[in-house]
């Protein structure tokens, strides 16, 4: 490489003798960048709730210490060895071991493996591609799946759990836009003219459900489902789908595990499929990508997204873990 970078900061990560966590913005160079094939210079990142668990120390995210945090990066490529990418092409790296064992998108600069790394789509910018981030990306890969397994517009409502979250809100703007009648299942009935906003026909409150009275079968609702939560609100989800369901199970925001009979898979025939986007390959990212840029594109990105300066971002973690955030957050790297 014969660029020369100057001292950059990054915002590091590290555990004490104590295993308690820290984090801090840091002077870093870029011999300390960990190994791969294409080195960029970071525009954007996010801020998803995972990247505010590992930066409170609140879940046990990071597996390597020293680390810079951010699972997400948008950018320009410095320079690359790997031939399908060259300076100045802009770029898109989320998820794998980004911003959890391998530095991540919280720094100016970041070297990344290049399988990791993906082209940005035309109809998307840099700032576009961190609005979506992870959580645009998770949410697409689920509305994709469950096309795939036969869900349509006609069949049916679709369902949207943890509906005021990053996901959440994205899934209900991409399902409305392509032309599905969105129920908002939510436990914040201040946001009802929000999720009205991005497409929601209708909204349900969480406390409406009763867990000890959800039975093994119950009335049929739901084509679909998007369900950011698991735990008992999934059962319930599992117990309303209609014949030939198709429900994406993307998060756990209230519980991991699931209390639910065999019987809405055995006699209603409903699909439960797993939504990985943390490591699922090509060439399904790059067809997800290309859809966030075209029909999947949502329709209310900028009015859902805040932009921090990159000087901000140890200020934004708290509001995250108390849940007080509502929409996307983009940080401000390197514009």
């Amino acid at each position: 490489m014969s660029t020369v970078i100057p001292p950059f900061q990054g915002f590091v990560l590290r555990e004490d003798e104590n295993r308690k966590v820290s984090a801090a913005m840091e002077s870093m160079n870029v011999d300390q960048l960990d190994a791969g094939e294409v080195l960029i210079r970071v525009a954007y990142s996010s801020v998803n709730y995972k990247d505010a668990l590992a930066a409170t120390g609140t879940g046990k995210i990071i597996r390597r210490f020293p680390c810079v945090g951010g699972i997400d990066l948008s950018g320009t490529v410095v320079d690359s060895a790997d031939p399908r990418f060259k300076a100045g092409d802009p770029v898109i790296a989320t998820s794998f071991n980004i911003g959890v064992s391998h530095h991540g998108g919280y720094a100016e600069y970041a070297r990344i493996p290049a399988a990791w790394v993906i082209p940005l789509p035309a109809g998307l910018t840099l700032f576009d591609a961190m609005a979506l981030g992870t959580a645009g990306f998770t949410a697409a890969l689920g509305v994709v799946r469950m096309e795939d397994n036969g869900l349509r517009p006609e069949n049916g409502p679709v369902i949207v759990t943890g509906a005021s979250g990053g996901v959440g809100g994205l899934a209900i703007d991409m399902l409305a836009g392509l032309g599905y009648h969105v129920v908002a299942l939510t436990g914040k009935a201040q946001e009802e003219g929000y999720l009205k906003d991005l497409g929601a026909a209708e909204i349900k409150l969480r406390d409406t459900i009763d867990p000890a009275k959800t039975r093994p079968l119950d009335a049929a609702l739901w084509a679909g489902a998007v369900d950011n939560v698991g735990g008992d609100t999934l059962a319930w989800v599992l117990s309303t789908m209609q014949q030939a369901g198709t429900v994406a199970s993307i998060g756990n925001a209230q519980s991991y595990t699931l209390n639910t009979t065999v019987f809405p898979f055995i006699l209603r025939g409903v699909s439960l499929l797993g939504v990985d986007s943390g490591y699922i390959g090509e060439p399904t990212r790059s067809r997800v990508w290309q859809r966030l840029a075209g029909d999947m594109k949502p329709r209310h990105l900028a009015s859902m997204t805040r932009k921090v300066p990159f000087s901000e971002l140890p200020g934004v973690f708290n509001d995250f873990i108390a849940g007080r955030v509502k929409g996307r957050t983009v940080i401000a790297v390197k514009e």
